[in-house]
């Protein structure tokens, strides 16, 4: 699962830790579910929808971003695992089969978010002015399952759909995504300054 990178292209994790395995991937994978459910907690529901708003979405995006495709996308899918099985890892620590839940859809849809995110990443989008154009990619993947579960299990028609499910949370979720935008190169400007390889020259690390 390691392969070599260039510098430009591992992700944060790889930059800030510098040991590479099945062990470290297994740990990123779980430290990642647990700041999806940490941030999930942080909720408000509106009055006109059953969806809340969560910090969910940054969490995935922040995560993947930092840990990559594989890394990234299995946290996710993780997530969903203890949350079905009964960890009070869902909003305001809420928990149940994933299936059994109007937003369960949204959950779903974490994954390929994530998996995107971390893809782009590797390439190098994390460092540079596509990073916003991934996120704002993968934060619209999320909507195409949770809008989809959500007309399903609400019966609703496809106009209330999207006043219940898409329309209230835009905002929330351009602020969310511009918070990870900011924080992800801040993070790596504060790393290069004191990485005494970033002075010069290239090497390659260890990666998923």
């Amino acid at each position: 699962m390691t392969t070599a990178v260039s510098r430009q292209n591992r992700t944060l994790s790889d930059a800030l830790i510098p040991y590479s395995g099945l062990w470290v991937d297994i740990a990123t994978i779980i430290v990642g579910s647990l700041v999806i459910a940490a941030f999930a907690q942080f909720k408000y529901t509106l009055p006109t929808t059953v969806v809340p708003i969560t910090g969910q979405t940054f969490a995935v995006l922040l995560v993947a971003a930092t840990v990559g495709s594989k890394r990234g996308g299995l946290a996710a899918v993780l997530y969903l695992i203890e949350g079905s099985a009964g960890l009070p890892f869902w909003a305001s620590g809420g928990s149940g089969a994933v299936w059994s839940i109007a937003t369960g859809g949204y959950i779903v849809g974490f994954i390929p978010a994530a998996f995107l995110v971390g893809y782009l990443a590797e390439r190098g989008w994390h460092r540079g002015p596509w990073l916003l154009a991934s996120l704002i990619v993968a934060n619209a993947l999320i909507y195409i399952p949770g809008l989809l579960w959500l007309g399903s299990e609400l019966g609703s028609s496809y106009g209330q759909t999207l006043e219940w499910g898409l329309w209230p949370f835009i905002p929330g979720d351009l602020a969310k995504i511009v918070l990870v935008a900011i924080a992800l190169p801040s993070a790596w400007a504060l790393y290069d300054r004191y990485d005494p390889r970033s002075k010069g020259g290239s090497d390659s690390d260890g990666n998923l």
